[in-house]
């Protein structure tokens, strides 16, 4: 008798649970309807521990109401990414539900506001980066990125708009994930020449251009098909490695450069810098040591290893050189390199063509 008593009281708790739910999702809904979506937003953080356990119908209105709320607010500009972002989640979320229930109340409509939402956020990175406000671009794309990751190209939009702010952690951050799913950018590029500009204009689709010219407002369309960004992408990581004297990273990366483009000579240079700013840690070693025996073979085995390093930089400086024979910057690093390893037939005849 006393458990089925307990088994009432939690059914009945439950019940109450339900009831309150209910009540305070539709006192939110009439607060949003007045206009305080902040306020709306506070009674729906009340219950939201509750939903999980909610019926079918309660959870669409949850979510529904609370994907609407933040969208506002991101409309509005209040931290417009990351409540475009949760109101994002919030749909999901609402269409996952009625999946399982298998009844469809506001799934349509969520689509489209995630649709309406994505456009926003793409419209606001790219306002953003044309009034120079290039960090807040970057989150944006990248935002729009994690609600749609097979749109890359908002991933590499975060990441060139990281790099323009110099903020290289997200750059870093941005480009390795590129790196990852082998990012190349190839794709088809749609423009038409702008009647009343004379200007061309890019679009996101033949389709998108195709409504223009039927409009009558564009003319003169043609493709192009964009280059590989994979250049770009290791580029700009080998140099914000560099950057950051991390010499063995950047090298990866450049190693990398070369391979896309043998003749891109900055690549070799900057190898060549890596190799010799990383003999300071032999040398700061053999600065340290004293006069013993045991240290003095030591400093001959640190010097040989800081000499190889040394050595090292030479083919890179090399390779410069036949792409740019008349370099006076890299004639000038390889003749201090020959004279560094004593290497005294290289440093004559280098100095016999300057």
């Amino acid at each position: 008798m006393k458990r089925k008593f307990v088994i009432l009281s939690m059914v009945l708790l439950i019940n109450v649970c339900v009831n309150a739910q209910k009540g305070q999702i539709k006192e939110a809904q009439s607060v949003f309807a007045s206009g305080k979506s902040q306020d709306a937003l506070g009674l729906l953080k009340k219950t939201e521990y509750l939903i999980v356990n909610a019926n079918d119908e309660d959870k669409s209105d949850f979510y529904f109401l609370k994907g609407n709320v933040l969208k506002d607010l991101a409309t509005k500009n209040i931290d417009p990414a990351n409540n475009f972002a949760l109101a994002s989640e919030a749909y999901q979320e609402l269409i996952k539900a009625e999946n399982e229930g298998g009844k469809y109340k506001f799934t349509l409509q969520a689509n489209t506001a995630l649709k309406d939402m994505k456009s926003n956020l793409v419209n606001g990175a790219v306002d953003d980066f044309k009034n120079g406000k290039y960090k807040e671009s970057a989150e944006k794309s990248y935002k729009v990125y994690l609600f749609d990751k097979r749109d890359t190209l908002n991933l590499f939009n975060a990441a060139a708009a990281s790099m323009t702010a110099t903020d290289y952690e997200s750059a870093i951050k941005y480009y390795e994930e590129l790196k990852k799913i082998n990012y190349s950018g190839k794709r088809m590029l749609y423009y038409a020449t702008n009647k009343k500009t004379k200007e061309e204009d890019a679009f996101v689709s033949a389709g998108a251009r195709d409504s223009g010219i039927l409009a009558a407002l564009y003319e003169k369309p043609r493709d192009e098909f964009s280059p590989s960004k994979r250049l770009e992408i290791n580029k700009n990581l080998a140099y914000i490695y560099l950057s950051k004297n991390d010499f063995e990273k950047s090298e990866i990366c450049y190693n990398k450069v070369v391979e896309l483009d043998p003749k891109y000579i900055d690549a070799y240079i900057n190898l060549a810098y890596g190799k010799l700013e990383s003999k300071k840690v032999y040398v700061d070693q053999m600065s340290a040591l004293g006069n013993t025996p045991k240290e003095m073979e030591q400093y001959d085995q640190l010097k040989i290893k800081k000499d190889n390093l040394v050595k090292s930089a030479i083919p890179y400086l090399k390779k410069a050189l036949t792409i740019d024979p008349k370099n006076q910057d890299v004639i000038k690093s390889l003749l201090s390199v020959y004279r560094s390893l004593d290497m005294t037939n290289e440093y004559n005849a280098l100095k016999a063509t300057m």
